[in-house]
């Protein structure tokens, strides 16, 4: 496989230019500064500079767009967005987020401010018990993993049955901007296991050399140091975010330079996550393994 990319690429056609707005519209300059500090964010920790464009050119349309945001979520739900210039399917559930919670997972990562279990507060029938619960033993972070995880039925937390998950997945429906599609849940493609493994090797590879970046992540980080490694990468169409686990469980065992968690994200498409450990038992241990996906791994490179 040919050696991860981080440098920049040409744009990639858009759309043409909606109807601009003749008064700027407050709610919307609020993620249109968002969208810029995160391409901001992108420049300052290595990324190429592919993204971060793609970034500022979202900024610039819905800071200029004429109708706010939430009102084309509402009315048209996230096809609303996509069918404005510059805006697919993953800018569209960042401004879903965004509109919804006022914040934004992603942005909130990079910062090293993410806080999942306030994020989770914020829809309807999850309080703190709740929200700690999604966090720690779902290992949930944002809200399009909760989604996925509801209609992928892999949400298996004590309290919250079929009734409340279905209130769960209606309540982010209406806060995602999905009220008007009718689609049944469908997975996005997945970024191949070896693709994965190349991004964990050169996230450790770099982080042993102090070559990345560095931020002071909130949790679980009472000293504000500045730890935590962060990688960005891109190979063909996916690009890669990845940090060590900075979870509860992973410094309770002692696994926070072990556990590498890659954030993926095709052109276009929503953002995925995934785990890379080493392995302690079975057939695999000692190897490096894909979380959730040892069997595909397996029978790729049997041992």
């Amino acid at each position: 496989m040919p050696e991860l990319l981080q440098t920049a690429t040409p744009d990639a056609d858009v759309k043409p230019m909606t109807t601009l707005a003749t008064k700027p519209i407050p709610e919307n300059l609020g993620v249109a500064a968002k969208f810029r500090d995160f391409a901001d964010l992108l420049d300052s920790q290595g990324a190429d500079g592919f993204r971060a464009r793609a970034y500022r050119k979202a900024s610039d349309v819905v800071a200029r767009l004429e109708r706010p945001l939430a009102e084309i979520l509402a009315k048209e739900g996230r096809d609303g967005l996509v069918a404005l210039p510059a805006i697919g399917m993953g800018l569209a559930g960042a401004i879903a987020e965004m509109v919804a919670t006022g914040r934004w997972s992603q942005l909130e990562r990079l910062r090293g401010e993410m806080a999942p279990e306030a994020l989770f507060r914020s829809i309807p029938g999850i309080g703190p018990r709740y929200a700690h619960r999604l966090v720690e033993d779902a290992q949930l972070e944002t809200l399009e993993d909760l989604e996925n995880a509801l209609h992928g039925g892999e949400l298996h937390i004590k309290g919250i049955g079929r009734r409340r998950k279905e209130m769960l997945a209606a309540a982010l429906a209406e806060r995602l901007g999905r009220v008007r599609s009718r689609r049944i849940y469908q997975p996005y493609p997945l970024p191949p296991v070896s693709m994965l493994l190349d991004v964990d090797r050169m996230y450790r590879e770099k982080a042993a050399a102090g070559e990345l970046r560095k931020i002071a992540p909130k949790r679980f980080n009472p000293k504000g140091e500045a730890w935590l490694p962060v990688l960005h990468a891109r190979h063909d169409n996916w690009h890669f975010t990845a940090f060590f686990s900075n979870t509860r469980l992973a410094h309770e065992l002692a696994r926070t330079r072990d556990w590498v968690v890659i954030y993926f994200q095709a052109e276009g498409q929503p953002e995925g996550r995934c785990t890379v450990v080493t392995e302690t038992r079975g057939q695999m241990a000692g190897k490096r393994v894909v979380r959730g996906r040892e069997d595909e791994q397996q029978q790729k490179e049997p041992v």
